[in-house]
This record gives structure tokens, sequence and C-alpha cells, in this order.
């Protein structure tokens, strides 16, 4: 059999990309109907806009963007002249050609250079951060960085180094210039077509080259001044002193809560947190800034309450609201400033300032407020599952609760009742409403999650965020052990919730790979739903289903082969055998969880669907015959094609009578998927030609 050459799959894109213009269109008569209501919507058309530029196969460039801007400026010209229904139409693609340009404005002004293939040797860089990897491996982040042989241009402005090995130093590293010997490399592509791509969220960071080092770490200079290193050596100390006044993984998940440090949780705990769907509380977010800002929020209007004279002459709740503003801004300073933690604080200034200005502080508008902030400043943060999620769940929260208000019924249920209705109400919302974000994202399904968050999360709100915030004011005064004893049985609680439920039958599984248009579809039926006024919002119910259903009948590749060949897996009726036990073990554990299972890589590679063949491995997967030669010596005993119709192997393997996926042609593709059709996928296909493939 011969495969098909490798056509550009540009066809659906533009295809999405006309469908969500198209809804442009219609839009004009139908939101006539919706005056006073609209402005919600803002953000929505901008993150339209800033989808169809991630969507998009390649850079607009300079000219693109002043088009686009053009564009922009015409269409908002013809707002007043097209009158009411055709005016809010040229108003909603103006917003969507404005979110288009500033997400092509934003991917090139953080334009940073990317190491440009393998590196080893020496490396000199400033410690601006320390955390762990996935695997619990201290990782440090370096800029300042001079390579050995690279000019200052060609040398990446940020580099993030795994560091094996005892570095008993390293916590009181920010700031410190150090050098060490590593192994270095550009940030990984997806693992197959269509994955989460690394390589743009890296250039989103400024992150330039990524790697390892298995020898020490030497210091060469102390850590010196600056706002930002003195928070970070801020940070660092807080969370020692945190876990040394709490033992364990307790004191590892009270500094993560309180500084933003979670080096100190062990893999074990994590993996537990995110079985039992706790770990929104493990990574600071809108539910720890609400927790904090609430405590502070209350404390202080209680005690301007009790002050009779104070409390006839000034607002107790402006009061509490301009003092909880910079304890929330201080938290985020203090939590290093990551994409959730600014989304986070977002969100609540917007309430703070709306109980300021005597607006209503949980509102559709609000949230719509925030959502605008959080991508004029960080366009890319739509396409963060972090983002989707804490979206979501505000925007369903607020409708629900919103509605439900108004609710005779819901008044006359006694004080008790209504707040234990309302607590687990307010957890079914939040969870039906990530749920599918969580699955789409991370491929898992926590099927006890309301159970653990109805049992966990109140002992984080009552016990771990006000003791912290008790053990800080207390501690020079060397008064903070009852704060610590709140902060230490708090999060033994959590981590028993999550051990428990985590060990529960059927706490966890897995969901196979959504396709591209589940997300997006799902989204706007939602938004449809929550936004738009009347009884044509249960329209809005139809993204859903034929989300869901696209999800359902969606088809995974027979074949997946990784970037540099190393691992190829093979679909059969067990699920898909992999062609070795060890190694590639990222790529292996990606493919695994999006077909859906929960299996190690060595069970998948005992499946049957590979037979030994010399030095090479043979398999047939829906009448396609592949056969990898691993190396130079397996590729020796292989003539022509072996009889296969393609050949994985590598090395480079020359010019042969079948598709030869080798060593230089992996290079330019990236990771490959063959369907059971017989089309072939690549990654370069699918990311198109972008700053961060290179291709800007």
């Amino acid at each position: 059999m011969r495969l098909p050459a490798l056509p550009l799959p540009v066809r659906s894109r533009v295809l999405s990309v006309a469908l969500i213009l198209a809804l442009f269109s219609g839009l004009g008569a139908a939101l006539q109907g919706q005056r006073g209501h609209l402005f919600p919507w803002v953000p929505v058309m901008a993150g339209v806009g800033i989808g169809v530029y991630f969507l998009w196969p390649s850079e607009p460039g300079r000219a693109g963007v002043a088009l686009a801007l053009a564009a922009m400026a015409a269409a908002g010209g013809l707002v007043r002249p097209l009158g009411a229904s055709w005016g809010l139409a040229a108003m909603a693609l103006a917003l969507g050609l404005g979110g288009f340009a500033l997400a092509a404005i934003r991917a090139e002004a953080v334009t940073a250079p990317v190491l440009d293939g393998r590196y080893y040797g020496p490396v000199e860089g400033r410690i601006v951060g320390i955390d762990r990897s996935a695997r619990d491996v201290p990782r440090i982040l370096l800029d300042r960085v001079v390579l050995e042989g690279r000019a200052p241009e060609a040398t990446p402005a940020r580099v993030r180094v795994s560091v094996y090995g005892e570095q008993p130093w390293l916590p009181e590293g920010p700031g410190a210039v150090v050098v060490l010997t590593a192994f270095l490399s550009p940030p990984n592509g997806p693992t197959e077509p269509g994955e989460f791509d690394f390589r743009r969220h890296a250039w989103f960071q400024g992150l330039g080259a990524v790697g390892y080092t298995r020898t020490a770490v030497l210091r060469l200079l102390p850590p010196e001044g600056g706002w930002a290193l003195t928070v970070a050596r801020l940070r660092a100390g807080l969370a020692d002193a945190v876990m040394a006044r709490v033992p364990g993984d307790a004191g590892g998940l009270a500094a993560a809560v309180l500084t933003g440090d979670r080096s100190g949780l062990s893999q074990a705990a994590n993996e537990e947190m995110r079985a039992s769907n706790l770990y929104h509380l493990v990574s600071i977010s809108g539910t720890h800034m609400a927790m904090l800002v609430a405590f502070v929020f209350g404390f202080i209007r209680t005690g301007v309450a009790l002050v009779p004279p104070l409390a006839l002459r000034i607002s107790a709740k402006k009061a509490a609201a301009l003092v909880a503003l910079p304890v929330a801004a201080g938290y985020l300073v203090l939590a290093g400033r990551d994409m959730a933690t600014e989304r986070a604080f977002v969100m609540v200034a917007v309430v703070l300032v709306a109980v300021l200005l005597d607006r209503q502080a949980m509102s559709v508008r609000a949230v719509a407020i925030a959502a605008l902030i959080v991508l004029g400043m960080r366009p890319e943060a739509l396409l963060n599952a972090g983002f989707q999620m804490s979206f979501a769940a505000s925007l369903a929260l607020v409708v629900v609760f919103g509605r439900l208000s108004g609710e005779a019924a819901v008044r006359r249920l006694p004080r008790w009742l209504s707040v234990v209705g309302m607590l687990l109400l307010a957890s079914f919302v939040a969870g039906m409403s990530t749920a599918p974000y969580a699955a789409a994202n991370f491929n898992r399904v926590a099927h006890y999650g309301l159970i653990a968050n109805l049992l966990a999360t109140p002992a984080m709100g009552m016990l771990v965020m006000p003791g912290g915030v008790a053990m800080g004011l207390l501690a020079p005064l060397g008064l903070e052990q009852p704060a610590v004893w709140m902060v230490d049985w708090g999060c033994r609680f959590i981590l028993f919730v999550a051990e428990v439920v985590a060990a529960l039958p059927g706490a966890e599984s897995a969901v196979p790979h959504a396709p591209g248009a589940v997300l997006p579809i799902l989204t706007l039926g939602g938004l449809w739903v929550a936004l738009w006024q009347g009884r044509g919002r249960w329209a809005g119910l139809a993204g859903p289903v034929v989300a869901l259903g696209l999800w359902a009948v969606a088809e995974r590749p027979l074949v997946l082969i990784a970037p540099e060949g190393g691992l190829v897996g093979v679909l059969g009726p067990e699920g898909r055998a992999l062609n070795k036990a060890r190694g590639d073990g990222y790529a292996a554990e990606t493919w695994i969880a999006n077909d859906g299972e929960v299996v190690a890589q060595e069970v998948a590679a005992a499946r049957p669907g590979w037979t030994e063949e010399g030095r090479a491995l043979r398999a047939e997967a829906g009448g396609i015959v592949l056969l990898w030669a691993g190396g130079e010596r397996a590729l020796a005993g292989v003539a022509g094609c072996g009889r296969a119709d393609v050949l994985v192997t590598t090395v480079q393997a020359g010019e042969r009578p079948c598709l030869v996926l080798d060593a230089a042609r992996l290079a330019e593709t990236g990771a490959v998927a063959i369907w059971a059709d017989g089309a072939l996928r690549t990654v370069a296909q699918v990311a198109g030609r972008r700053f961060w493939t290179g291709g800007g």
C-alpha cells in the first residue's frame, strides 16, 4: 500500500475561520433585541478574533495586522451609518478584528531568541525562579544567559533547567548568578498533531530553551538586589518558614497556597489532589484570592461595625474594600504574578472596585470586565485551561445565583438550609461548568470531585486562609502557634480527603482526546445560554449537544510516530501497542491518555501488534504495514522497505520505494499521525508557520 503525499491540511482550518466569520453576518438583527445586555458580548467577540489568530495557518505579518486594524476602524466607522441592526454587527466585527490584531501584536512583542539546535556545555545565568517539574524534579529558571560559542543575539533570553542531584543551597538561589553544565534543546513540539504545543506556551513566556543537568550547580555571585528578586527571595523564605512550622505534605500544601511555591508537595500528594479534583486548591487561583479577600473584607467590616461612632461616619463595606484591595495586590506580588494569579487578582479587583462605586459586586458585567482586562493584557490566556475553567465557573455561578436570588421559594427557606443548599449548588454548578474543559485539556474525569470539594473547600476557607493571614501578622510577635495549628489541621484534612477520595474505586477515568472544534462549539453554546436574554437562550444548548456528539464519535489515529522516530504506536483491538517499554515517556503517556486509557507504557508495549524481524520491528494496522528500524544496525538489515508501506527510523535512510519517515524527514514534519483512511497528518502541517514554529 502506498500512502499519499503530505498535503497541507489548511482546508479544515479555513472552513473553521469562515464559519466563525459567517456568524457575524446574521448577528445584527438578533442583537437588536438584546439592547441593554450587550456589554458581556464584548470580550466574547474579542475572544473570537483572538481564536481566529491562533487558528490562522501563518503569521499575518505587520501588513496583515495593519489591514486588520484598518478594517476594524472601517467597521467601527460604519456602526452609526448602518443603523441599529447592521451597526451592531459591524461593532461585533470590529471587536473581532481588534482581538485578532491584539493577539498578533502581542505575539510579535514577546519575540525572543530560541535555541536553534541541541547544546551541551557550560551555561551561565541568573536564577529568577525555582519550581518542580511534573516528575518532582527541581527546576531553575535563568535569565542573562551565556552559552559557550553562542553570540548574544542567538542566545535565549530565558532557559529552564531541571536539576538532578542534591543542591542544598538552591532554595536560597533567586538572584544568584550560577554556572552549570547542561544539555539544552529548543522547546519541544507536540507529541502528535493537534496536541498541546509547548513551543507556543514557551514563546509567550520568553523561554528559549529547556534542558537538564546531572552535575553540581556552582554559585558564581551571591543574590543581587532588585525589586523582583527581593520578592522572589521573600517568597522562598516564607515558604521555608511555613514548611519548617508545618511538616510533611501539609507544609508543602500550605506553602503552595500562601506563597505559590509548590516545590514542597510530594508527587504522590499531587496525584491524589488531581484524582480527587482538588488540585485547584494547590495552584493559587480565584478560589484562594476570593477566600483571602472574603476573610479580610469580613474582618474589617465587622470591626468597623463593632465601633458605633466609626460605623455611623464611614461605610463599613467601602472601608473593607479599601483594605482588601491592597491585600489582594500584595498576595499577587508574593505569589509570583503568573497567569493564574493575575487572572484571580483581576476578577477580585473588579468586584472590590464595584463595591467602592456602589455597583453590584458580582454580576455578568463584572465577569465580562475581568475577562476583557485579562485578554487585553495576555491574549494567549484564551488557550489556557485555567482561564477557560475559571471564567466558565465564575459566569455559571453568577448567572445561576442571579436568577435564583429573585425566587420567592428560595427566600422562604430556613437560613441554615439555604446556606447548605447554596454550598451544594455552588459546588455542583462550578463542577459541571468546568468538567468539560478539564476533560478536554487533561483527558481526565474525577467522578467524586463534588464530594471532595464539599468536604475540603470549607477547610481551606475557614482554617487555612484565615490561619495564614493570622500567622503572618502574629509571627513577628512570636504568637503564631495557634495560627500554625489552624493551617496544619486544615491542610492535613484536605490531604486526607484527597487520599480517601482518590482511593475510591473508579475515582478517576480517562477520556479520549477532544477534536479541535469541540471546545469552541461548546463554549459558544454555553455563552449563548448564559448571556442571551429571552427564550432564545435555550437554542444555545445545541452547542454542547453538537460538541459532545463530535467528541463521542471522534476517531483516534491508527498510527502515531514520535518527533524523533524513537517511539511508534499502532492502534489494535486491545488498545495502542507501543514499540518499546522505555524511552520517550512523555509521548507515550500523552498518546495513551489521548486514547482514553490509564495504563503504563510497559503495559502498552506488551500488547500484541509488533513482531521482530531481525533487528527491526514490524506491525500492521488497518492494512498499513510499518517497519521500525531503531538505529544504523537495524536499518542496515532492511533491504529497500522490507515489504512495508512505511519505514520509520531514527537515522537517515535516504530514498526508498515507500514512505520514509527518518531523522531528516521527521525533523521537518515533527510528530506524525496516520488515520484509518490512509491520510497522513504532521505537526508541521497543523501548527503552520508561526513565530513559535520558526516560521514567523
